[in-house]
Formats: structure tokens, C-alpha cells, sequence
């Protein structure tokens, strides 16, 4: 299925960085940023966490929560958070199967060499679950502060 905005935004449930299950449910009522990548302690994941993490209060002013999901293991989330001091919420989506339901698991090159994984995607959320903006090819150093602009248009 493929996503588009307007849509209501698909429930899962998935483990954090604590090992505590999360229902996309669970946050009705409020504003969620629903962000797949890659992989923790990588380059362009590193920097677009930190970007979130460096933009945190205007995101908590706005109250937005952040949702971080990658395929990578609750401890790999619990030492990425601890090494670069996160202040948000990151998933973890072993099997993929996340990625697979907001379609953001798909062929990718590197090297040559192609292989399945996740695209860089986010989904805004607004207090109803529906998706109100999806990004696509995210730019690592300016996502945070798209996100922001388009909230304090939207609010």
C-alpha cells in the first residue's frame, strides 16, 4: 500500500531503545514526526538525529513527538542515544515489517551493488493520525528545521 497525505496513518506497535512496546496509537491527540532511517551511527543518520536533537525544544515548544525507526536492534538504539545524548523516542523494526507498511523498504544501489533496504522518509502526523506531509530523499542537515517551518504553518 502506498501511503499518501490525507491518509490516516498506519498502527504498529514496535519496542524502543528501553525495550517499552509503542502503538502508533498511543499518540493520538498529539503531533507525531514518524522518521525511517537507515541505520544508527552512520553518517547521514548521525546527522540527521543530531539535527533533531540540536532542534528539541522548538519541536517540544510545538508539541511534536519524534518517532526514529531503523531495522537496528534495541541496543544498537540504546548506544546510539547514549553516544549522541537523543531526547527522542527510537524504534526498533527488526523484521522490516514497519518499513515494509509505510513502504519505505525498497531496492537501493551502493557501491554497485543493489540490495533491499530503508529509504529516508518521514511522515508528519497531525493529533487525528492523519498524514499531513510526507518527505521523501530527505536532506540529513535540513530536515529538522523543513519540519519545523511546515508545523508553524500547520498549527
Amino acid at each position: 500500500m502506498i501511503l499518501k497525505e490525507k491518509d490516516k496513518a498506519l498502527d504498529f506497535s514496535l519496542p524502543d531503545q528501553d525495550g517499552k512496546i509503542h502503538k502508533l496509537s498511543d499518540y493520538i491527540g498529539s503531533w507525531v514526526l514518524l522518521y525511517f532511517y537507515p541505520k544508527d551511527d552512520t553518517p547521514g543518520c548521525t546527522v540527521e538525529a543530531c539535527s533533531f536533537r540540536d532542534n528539541f525544544p522548538d519541536f517540544k515548544k510545538l508539541n511534536i513527538t519524534i518517532l526514529g525507526v531503523s531495522k537496528d536492534s534495541v541496543v544498537s538504539h540504546q548506544k546510539f542515544m547514549q553516544k549522541y545524548k537523543l531526547p527522542f523516542t527510537l524504534l526498533s523494526d527488526n523484521d522490516a515489517a514497519v518499513n515494509k507498511l509505510y513502504d519505505v523498504w525498497k531496492p537501493k544501489k551502493f557501491m554497485g551493488k543493489e540490495f533491499l533496504g530503508t529509504l529516508r522518509t518521514s511522515f508528519l502526523i497531525d493529533p487525528e493520525g492523519e498524514i499531513v506531509k510526507i518527505y521523501e530523499k530527505v536532506k540529513p542537515k535540513i530536515h529538522a528545521t523543513q519540519v519545523l517551518d511546515d508545523l508553524k504553518l500547520m498549527q
